[in-house]
């Protein structure tokens, strides 16, 4: 069974009009029935994800959206929800009736995901008994398709596939190591991971290194220091949790670079210079000013929570007064960002890049400084430039 998590698949969206057959035109690539398919309008509501294998692409996951014309009672509502997967989309399929006239709502949109650089495929979907318009030949980036009986799919899935031919994520540590080295994880045990299980960036990172050929050591924080006198040889690098960062910098020669698993999912999932010159910003809090802090999954916050008592405590002391704070959960930020003098958003292992991307847009857009807790820890506790990233 493949566990490549969502966040690290290729997000392929489908887009179009209520009927227009992005379902059946989803389930036809897929050879499963995935998506519900029915002649009633407004059938697709929330958006419906299927994660599975791509050949020859590897692990992609398909997203079926709502009509873009639904004029249902909850059709403004089920727009909203596909507009937040505009922001995951590392391609964007249009599946739009071959007769269809008004192509309105599809061209406002693919206006979006070209602002974006999203790569954006059109398959014009021949009905039973219709022919396609002769406006809709197969291109470059369009395919004449029929969902029903399976023409034109294997044309189509082909062009998805040139269409991420470039498509790679990078590596989690990048150039911090290489094939040989001893890289040292320092790993606190956080209390908002699950009994017996590791927090997802340890595990990515710790795959990442095998990848490499490098040599991991995992120890807890306690036993660093003994860890480092058993050592024939210091390591090459070491990785810690950010809530730690002070300890482990004390107690390391400040010959080994350190960094953190929030930094290097920082560069990993979105804009890392963007996130230093955010953290930056941190010097210009005043006491009253309102800070998001912002995470991409939802638990059930316990005493000692990063992002509700030790990031607000810190950033208050910082300030030298009380700063307002407003946390907010899931893929998505509030409409109006203009209020905010800083958003602080945690390490994104839950969402892809496309969306830790966009997230960062929004923010600059808004004029909002935006960083990430791995790089305001750092800042905070004078190391940014200690720390490699």
């Amino acid at each position: 069974m493949d566990e490549t998590p969502r966040a690290n698949r290729l997000h392929i969206a489908f887009f179009g009009k209520t009927n227009a057959g992005k379902s059946s035109t989803i389930n036809a690539i897929t050879g499963q029935k995935i998506a519900l398919v029915s002649d009633v309008a407004g059938t697709t509501t929330d958006p419906v994800y299927k994660s599975m294998e791509l050949l020859p692409v590897g692990p992609v996951v398909f997203i079926d959206t709502a009509g873009l014309d639904d004029r249902t009672a909850l059709g403004r509502a089920r727009i909203e929800k596909t507009d937040e997967v505009v922001d995951k989309a590392d391609i964007a399929v249009f599946v739009i009736d071959s007769t269809e006239q008004n192509t309105a709502p599809e061209q406002e949109y693919m206006k979006r995901f070209r602002a974006k650089k999203t790569p954006v495929i059109v398959a014009y979907n021949v009905f039973d008994g219709n022919e396609a318009r002769a406006a809709a030949p197969a291109g470059e980036h369009s395919v004449v398709i029929n969902a029903k009986t399976g023409q034109g799919i294997d044309a189509l899935k082909e062009m998805i596939v040139r269409s991420v031919t470039d498509y790679e994520l990078p590596s989690i540590v990048g150039d911090l190591a290489k094939e040989g080295d001893v890289v040292m994880l320092v790993m606190p045990q956080d209390i908002q991971a699950p009994k017996g299980r590791l927090i997802l960036p340890q595990v990515q990172v710790t795959r990442d290194l095998l990848d490499k050929g490098c040599l991991v050591i995992s120890v807890k924080t306690e036993d660093m220091v003994p860890m480092l006198e058993e050592l024939k040889n210091p390591p090459r690098l070491v990785i810690t949790d950010s809530q730690v960062f002070k300890y482990v910098n004390e107690h390391l020669d400040k010959t080994i670079p350190l960094t953190s698993f929030s930094m290097l999912m920082a560069r990993y999932k979105g804009d890392i210079e963007e996130f230093v010159k955010g953290a930056r910003a941190i010097a210009d809090l005043k006491p009253g000013d309102k800070v998001l802090i912002a995470e991409s999954c939802t638990h059930h916050a316990l005493k000692g929570d990063i992002a509700r008592e030790k990031l607000p405590n810190w950033l208050n002391k910082y300030a030298g007064g009380e700063l307002v704070f407003e946390n907010t959960a899931g893929h998505g930020f509030p409409n109006d960002l203009d209020e905010y003098k800083l958003i602080v958003h945690c390490g994104g292992c839950m969402v892809n890049r496309k969306n830790m991307l966009s997230k960062i847009e929004h923010a600059k857009n808004a004029g909002v400084p935006i960083t990430n807790f791995g790089v305001a820890i750092a800042f905070l506790n004078g190391m940014l430039s200690r720390v490699s990233y």
